[in-house]
């Protein structure tokens, strides 16, 4: 069965089965022959996300018995056949295109997101009025309901940090490690008093158990991210995933040479940072001003 839309998780296993045939040293075409796969370009599917795969057949034509290394194809496959597109996508599925679809899976699938903020607050730890601000200066091209809609599932994706959406109370809720630039705690954003409300949901945000909040103030002067906002995502097994987001779409980063990179600048930036404690009092500073 062809998906024009393949999840992110079914992109990393076809990853992976491609791995496997060239470790194997076979062509497109001999693995093709000993799958009984209808040819290279169905083969070729399969290793882009975009068909489904047996993963039995592949793992004995390919000869693969490590049993872990088995036992994480299995979970990765698990994962990448999840309907996790049902429910929000249902429900949004105007306002919710594929590079947004990747982005909510990445958020309910990681273990950890460290997120770094240059202009305004993390999406997950929004107001409903800030985040309609945000959308509604950013995204002009959307009508009045999209930008309703948008703001919406905003909210509703912020439930990660209380309970997975697949209700399973055995996996903790989504672990978060922010470090905010100063610039988007002083940024006013929407009418007056929205900044301060988004001030106060930063600060009550912090007090939850697995969400650290932490700030880059301007005196600590050139950083390790200066070059814009990120998030790198974690899981239990397998490698991270960094989420850029610039104007128009989303793009993800998977290879070792970047997300190693992004893990290290992340950790540097939270030396560079203020303390929880000393962050939580910047914050109520900004507050009294706001």
């Amino acid at each position: 069965m062809t998906d024009a839309t393949p999840t992110l998780m079914r992109r990393r296993l076809g990853a992976e089965l491609r791995t496997m045939r060239i470790r194997a040293g076979l062509s497109l075409a001999q693995a093709v022959k000993l799958l009984g796969i209808s040819g290279s370009p169905s083969l070729s599917k399969i290793e882009n996300g975009k068909l489904r795969a047996n993963l039995d057949k592949f793992l004995s034509v390919y000869g693969i018995e490590d049993e872990a290394r088995i036992a994480e194809l299995r979970k990765l496959e698990k994962l990448a056949e999840a309907n996790r597109r049902k429910g929000l996508f249902t429900q949004y599925g105007d306002v919710i295109h594929d590079s947004l679809a990747d982005l909510i899976e990445l958020e309910d699938l990681a273990s950890q997101a460290d997120a770094y903020a240059a202009l305004t607050v993390p999406d997950l730890l929004q107001t409903r009025d800030y985040a309609c601000a945000v959308i509604e200066s950013s995204c002009a091209w959307y009508t009045a309901r999209q930008e309703r809609t948008f703001a919406e599932l905003r909210m509703k994706r912020q439930q990660v940090l209380v309970q997975r959406r697949s209700g399973d109370a055995s996996v903790p809720p989504l672990m978060m490690r922010c470090v905010l630039d100063e610039a988007c705690l002083r940024r006013r954003v929407g009418a007056a008093g929205v900044l301060r409300e988004q001030l106060k949901r930063v600060l009550d945000a912090s007090e939850m158990p697995n969400v650290e909040v932490r700030v880059i103030p301007f005196a600590a002067g050139a950083h390790t991210s200066v070059s814009g906002a990120y998030t790198v995502f974690h899981f239990d097994e397998g490698q991270p995933v960094v989420a850029i987001e610039p104007l128009t779409t989303s793009f993800y980063l998977e290879e070792d040479t970047h997300t190693v990179r992004y893990d290290t600048a992340f950790n540097y930036l939270r030396e560079q940072a203020l303390d929880i404690a000393t962050s939580r009092d910047f914050i109520n500073r900004l507050l009294k001003e706001a």
